[in-house]
C-alpha cells in the first residue's frame, strides 16, 4: 500500500504541471530550433524542380551533419504547400512518406512525376539521374558568407577569437 505522494518525473521527458511536455522535448528546440528549422527550410526551397535531395543531404547543406532525422521533424512543422517536401526523399529514393501514409506517399510519387523524375522497378528515385547537386560556392562568396555569419560561440558561452602568433600580433 502506497502512503506517500506520487514523485513527479523531473529531467529529460517531465511534463510540466499543466501536462505539456517540456521544453527541451519540442522538436524545435525552441528559438534556436527555430532557426535551425529556417536553415534547413532555406536549404529545402534551394532543391531545383526536377531533382531531389536526401534527409541527410539536407542536413548536411544546412550544417547540421548527421541529423538527418531534424530535416524531417522540420519539414512536419512547415506550413502545407509552403516548401517543396516533395523533393526530399530517402538515402536510397525512397518516399519515406509512403510508409507513414499512403496517400501522402502517392502525392509525393505524383508531383515528383510531373516535374519529369523518373522511379525504378523498386519504386525508388533514380538518384543517379535526378540527385541535386548544388553548385558549390566560390570562394569569394563564401568569404562574402563568413563575414555575414554571426561570431562563433566557445563551448563556455563566449565569442571564440582567433589563435595563433598571427591572431596574437593583430589584438596587440
Amino acid at each position: 500500500m502506497r502512503t506517500s505522494a506520487p514523485v513527479p518525473r523531473t529531467g529529460r521527458g517531465a511534463a510540466a504541471a499543466d501536462g505539456t511536455p517540456s521544453r527541451s522535448r519540442r522538436p524545435d528546440g525552441g528559438a534556436a530550433g527555430a532557426r535551425t528549422f529556417d536553415r534547413i527550410r532555406a536549404v529545402v526551397r534551394r532543391i531545383p524542380t526536377g531533382r531531389v535531395a536526401s534527409y541527410g543531404q539536407v542536413a548536411a547543406l544546412a550544417g547540421l551533419p548527421r541529423h538527418a532525422r531534424l530535416v524531417g521533424y522540420a519539414l512536419h512543422a512547415a506550413q502545407p504547400d509552403a516548401l517543396p517536401w516533395h523533393r526530399v526523399v530517402n538515402a536510397v529514393g525512397d518516399l519515406s512518406l509512403a510508409r507513414l501514409d499512403a496517400a501522402g506517399g502517392a502525392t509525393q510519387r505524383l508531383r515528383l512525376a510531373r516535374e519529369g523524375v523518373t522511379f525504378d522497378a523498386r519504386g525508388r528515385v533514380r538518384l543517379a539521374r535526378h540527385r541535386w547537386a548544388p553548385r558549390i560556392a566560390s570562394a569569394a562568396e563564401r568569404e562574402v558568407s563568413d563575414a555575414l555569419a554571426p561570431p562563433r560561440r566557445s563551448s563556455r558561452g563566449r565569442a571564440s577569437t582567433p589563435r595563433g602568433p598571427r591572431a596574437r600580433s593583430a589584438r596587440a
